[in-house]
């Protein structure tokens, strides 16, 4: 009788999707302006987005470079490693590959404001000889590998290999509202070689299909999730429209134009972009930002933010995305960003090789307006508007 078999299985496939729920936070930006630190921060570590994917040239894009794509990121989820379980707030970033933590080995200033591993409280903990170094410019993560078990959304993920923090570049992540990194791009890009932590799930057998989601909410606090093994539809409207990955390690594709008010502003013979979770903003070649932010009004205030009039966001048009023949509109109101009766631009421009082409960030901007699928078994991005 196969009855039982088929129950057996589609109870296998229910309970191996999971999801983590996001929490919306105070961005390490206000925490900085809060602290009156905002304006030291910015002129002593040049802005430039562009080295998170082209690390090799930070040096020649910039002479400094902080963990900036993190500055005004505003989602995080929790995590426990070790047994007994020891908690950490994360990003959970599709911009890099590699987990890390802070730990008790520790000793820059950033780390005394965070949750740090103790591997000597952890009794399935196994240490290595390996280090780990992970550049961001004004200096690096440095750590060593480690390996324990991962609880992420109900999920036991065992034998993970990860970074325990030494040092940590810059005191001003003594303010950043989270402790440490979940990479969910591709192993190509892992600093050390290190598998990531979905690959070792999903080789472990722990998710039901080759792919993660991420929803995240456009006003709550909470509601956001991001999602292993499985698609939500009531996350979205209409049918999830799949855009090939054209270059694998980042969530890279192609992007055929981009316009506003029915004309082409950047992007007129098609162009690259990387979905990242772990950028806040819509990131592109600094020309275009600078054509695009005089276009909507946007100028520069003391802090070196694009800051706008909130009583234009009505008439402002939306910028266009056409992906894989499909328009994905993106309006004022989620591209300029209202915190304390002031708002700011939410386009930013960045420094990157010539031989890269043009290149774009779609990050959390676009990311609210559109449910977002990873779907590594078929090397494809899903997009379909939120709900």
């Amino acid at each position: 009788m196969k009855w039982p078999l088929l129950l057996t299985l589609l109870a296998l496939s229910e309970c191996t999707t999971y999801k983590v729920p996001l929490t919306k936070k105070k961005s390490l930006r206000q925490n900085l302006i809060e602290n009156g630190k905002l304006k030291d921060f910015l002129q002593n570590h040049k802005y430039n987005l562009g080295s998170k994917y082209f690390p090799s040239e930070a040096t020649t894009l910039t002479s400094d470079q902080p963990l900036q794509n993190f500055l005004d990121m505003e989602y995080f989820g929790t995590i426990s490693i070790g047994t007994p379980a020891q908690d950490f707030t994360v990003i959970f970033d599709t911009g890099s590959s590699n987990l890390w933590v802070p730990s008790v080995y520790c000793s820059s200033t950033a780390c005394t404001n965070h949750n740090r591993f103790n591997p000597q409280e952890s009794s399935t903990f196994k240490g290595t000889s390996e280090t780990v170094s992970i550049a961001y410019g004004t200096g690096s993560m440095t750590g060593i590998l480690g390996y324990d078990t991962v609880q992420v959304g109900g999920i036991s993920d065992t034998n993970q290999i990860f970074g325990l923090s030494k040092t940590e570049p810059g005191s001003f992540l003594y303010y950043a509202p989270f402790d440490g990194i979940l990479g969910l791009a591709y192993p190509s890009i892992s600093s050390s070689g290190a598998t990531p932590v979905f690959d070792n799930m999903w080789n472990q057998g722990l998710v039901s299909q080759d792919l993660f989601s991420v929803y995240l909410s456009k006003d709550d606090e909470s509601g956001s999730v991001v999602q292993f093994g499985g698609i939500d539809s009531s996350y979205y409207t209409g049918s999830l429209n799949w855009v090939p990955v054209s270059s694998e390690g980042y969530w890279q594709i192609t992007v055929d134009s981009i316009t506003m008010s029915g004309e082409p502003i950047a992007c007129i013979f098609g162009c690259q972009a990387i979905v990242d979770t772990g950028t806040s903003l819509l990131a592109g070649p600094t020309n275009a930002i600078a054509n695009i932010q005089s276009y909507i009004g946007a100028s520069e205030d003391s802090y070196g933010s694009m800051v706008i009039s909130c009583s234009t966001i009505d008439s402002l048009p939306d910028i266009v995305f056409t992906i894989n023949g499909v328009q994905y509109p993106v309006p004022a109101k989620a591209y300029v960003l209202q915190s304390q009766g002031s708002c700011m631009s939410g386009f930013q421009g960045m420094n990157i090789p010539t031989f890269s082409g043009e290149l774009w960030i779609l990050g959390d901007i676009f990311i609210r307006q559109y449910y977002t699928v990873f779907d590594r078994a078929n090397n494809q991005v899903g997009l379909a508007p939120v709900a």
